[in-house]
């Protein structure tokens, strides 16, 4: 069973986040935070990962820590799920048409966190949602979930539609690189011997 738990306790937040890689894309978020409670269930629903988030956090001051610091502990939980990494495919890629957005993605579960950012919106709010909040969330989810992860806005004019793109263009790219691959068994998708 790849399933993983995680807390998170700061003076800003409070979280808890659990993944299941062998799910069927369930989703039970709160976060206080409406967009990125939306975009959380895309996350879920596109990759088959059952996601449950609850968390508290200071929003008050604004939505920063509480979407960072899901982040940490979504990478976290991931990485713990997966483990070794033995028998998966490790790679993914997809590239997902919204309307007028089209991004596309491509990751590697390397355990080498890098974030190559190519997505400017053409505004900063969504809503109430500040959009730089989008980087900061995909940054905290890369670093902590040792995920190669390169994103590339080819078009788009809606900054909601560039977002949901996004999210589902990685959703789906996390579900095939977390999927395990009949053909290696439980061999590790490395040369090196280690992950």
């Amino acid at each position: 069973m790849r399933k993983a738990e995680v807390t998170r306790t700061t003076a800003e937040t409070d979280i808890r986040v659990s993944v299941d890689p062998d799910g069927t894309g369930a989703a039970r978020i709160a976060t206080g935070v409406g967009f990125f409670d939306h975009m959380l269930d895309q996350l879920a629903r596109h990759s088959l990962i059952d996601i449950a988030v609850e968390a508290r956090g200071d929003l008050h001051i604004d939505d920063h820590h509480t979407v960072e610091d899901v982040g940490i502990a979504l990478g976290q939980a991931l990485t713990k799920a997966v483990g070794d990494k033995r028998g998966i495919r490790r790679y993914g890629h997809f590239r997902l048409a919204m309307d007028d957005a089209q991004v596309a993605v491509a990751l590697d579960l390397s355990a080498r966190p890098f974030l190559v950012w190519n997505l400017p919106f053409p505004t900063q709010k969504i809503g109430s949602f500040d959009t730089e909040l989008v980087r900061e969330f995909f940054q905290a989810l890369s670093t902590h979930g040792g995920i190669t992860l390169h994103v590339d806005l080819i078009h788009g004019i809606n900054s909601h539609h560039i977002a949901e793109a996004t999210f589902k263009a990685v959703a789906r790219s996390l579900r095939m690189a977390v999927e395990r691959d009949p053909r290696i068994g439980d061999a590790l998708p490395s040369t090196k011997g280690a992950l």
